[in-house]
């Protein structure tokens, strides 16, 4: 796993994020206000978007066109969504609303835990600019998130499944753990087998496994740029 730091310079956070031979651009974006359900509560919003180029897969797929998004898409961002949400105290983040839009420029597994761990890495940069610039006085941010995909390829616990991996697994899995080891998301869908609750407990013990050592790579990436922020997460474990 790689990020590349202030990879849309013009983002107020943002990064690429190449996990195995996925890479998903992540920009956060900030507008001074908040939707209209939350006008007057004091309280933000955070919503993201996701999209996949053309040929970021093997065959070319239609782009989105007219507003219209697949069902496919409009899941994946919701998840992306309520994964950044639980990282935030958005009573802190006052009446303003966090856009992250993410674009796979190349698929070949895990994209969507990949924009969970690449967002909150911009995230964390778009809070920083904030705080710098005397927008916020507090970080809002009250939680550290990373996601990782695993399943089970011919009865063998597998993480981080590639595209041929996921092809034929008999069950596949999407997690989001913080950095205390609390669940966010564990979305698991069988195949083509069922798979048993010893199985079920391997593939979530190699999830924790390979998210801890993400969680770790995140907070090396921002160190130098938001130490701040990251020694206060630290503190909330």
């Amino acid at each position: 796993m790689r990020f590349t730091l202030d990879f849309m310079p013009y983002a107020e956070g943002s990064v690429l994020i190449e996990l195995g031979n996925s890479r998903v651009i992540c920009a956060v974006s900030v507008e001074e206000t908040a939707p209209p359900f939350l006008k007057g509560t004091g309280v933000g919003w955070l919503t993201a978007e996701y999209r996949m180029l053309p040929r970021a897969t093997h065959q070319r797929t239609q782009r989105d066109s007219g507003g219209k998004v697949d069902g496919r898409s409009t899941e994946i961002q919701r998840l992306i969504g309520r994964s950044l949400r639980a990282a935030l105290d958005r009573a802190k983040l006052g009446e303003r609303t966090l856009f992250v839009d993410c674009d796979v420029i190349n698929a070949d597994g895990g994209t969507r835990t990949a924009a969970i761990t690449g967002s909150f890495v911009a995230l964390v940069l778009a809070c920083q600019r904030l705080l710098r610039n005397g927008t916020l006085t507090e970080s809002p941010l009250r939680r550290q998130v990373a996601a990782i995909s695993a399943g089970l390829v011919r009865g063998e616990p597998m993480l981080d499944l590639s595209y041929a991996e996921d092809s034929i697994a008999d069950a596949d899995c999407n997690v989001v753990l913080t950095q205390r080891g609390e669940t966010v998301e564990f979305q698991l869908s069988a195949e083509h087998g069922l798979p048993t609750a010893e199985q079920v407990s391997q593939i979530a013990h190699l999830a924790q496994t390979g998210i801890r050592q993400m969680l770790e790579m995140q907070r090396t990436v921002l160190q130098e740029r938001a130490g701040e922020i990251v020694k206060t997460l630290l503190s909330h474990e």
